[in-house]
């Protein structure tokens, strides 16, 4: 299956280091060589970089990895095609407008039966499952609601969304609109908050480490998400299958 990284913090914040050891995955300490894709945002508006190709051996990874993009708010996603053609327009993450600000979604799983459910405003460019499955959550949201609703509604109404598609087969979520992030765990999904005192870390798959006292103040607070742990000595949170957490501002909510 694909696998999946998130980051929410307080202060925008470069995932270089975190992007390093999930890049190795896409086709050299890992399967999934059936393209990437990463979104970065910047206040209202995003930067996504995708590509079909293995992120091990891409050239636009090795530029994303050495250009310090700082963000509040990054998904990214490395592919195990299982539904659906190696394609550019089949690569997460998926990005879509609603109540005026951009909605990015990456997807870890499998869903049968889901092209069955209906749509109406949002519709597929490529041709997984995963992709059906964000345009059906919009299709939701915008049809409860014409105008962004309080936060707290809002949340219960993903929860709710998501527990359906969990019953349709895997189905692991990172979903964000540039403010908070939302994360679903249908089987594997893991998360680190890094703040003061910070300390060393080291990825699993990559002779690479990092002293984050170096690189951050002491205000900064930033939450990492994963499929897997990405770091060896560090204290990384394994979520309940079939749980919903959001973070915002770098903490969990």
């Amino acid at each position: 299956m694909c696998e999946l990284l998130g980051m929410n913090a307080n202060v925008p914040t470069d995932i270089c280091f975190s992007f390093a050891g999930l890049m190795r995955r896409g086709g050299e300490t890992g399967p999934h060589s059936d393209g990437w894709g990463i979104t970065f945002y910047d206040g209202k508006g995003c930067r996504s970089f995708h590509d079909p190709s293995p992120s091990a051996e891409s050239e636009i990874a090795r530029f994303v990895r050495g250009y310090s993009i700082k963000s509040t708010n990054v998904i990214c996603h490395i592919r195990r095609a299982n539904r659906g053609r190696v394609a550019l327009e089949n690569t997460h993450p998926f990005i879509r407008e609603l109540w005026g600000r951009y909605w990015t979604f990456a997807h870890n799983g499998q869903l049968k039966g889901v092209k069955s459910l209906p749509l109406s405003s949002y519709l597929p460019v490529g041709t997984t499952d995963s992709e059906h499955a964000f345009c059906w959550m919009l299709d939701r949201l915008r049809e409860r609601w014409d105008r962004p609703p309080a936060f707290k509604a809002l949340c219960r109404e993903i929860e709710a969304l998501c527990g359906e598609l969990h019953a349709m087969g895997v189905f692991n979520l990172l979903l964000t609109d540039g403010r908070a992030l939302f994360c679903f765990c249908g089987t594997n999904l893991a998360w680190l908050t890094r703040r003061h005192p910070f300390g060393n870390a080291t990825l699993i798959d990559e002779d690479l480490s990092v002293d984050f006292a170096q690189e951050t103040t002491a205000s900064d607070v930033v939450t990492m998400v994963a499929t897997r742990p990405l770091t060896r000595d560090e204290n990384w949170t394994i979520m309940d299958r079939g749980a919903l957490a959001v973070f915002r501002d770098g903490r969990r909510l």
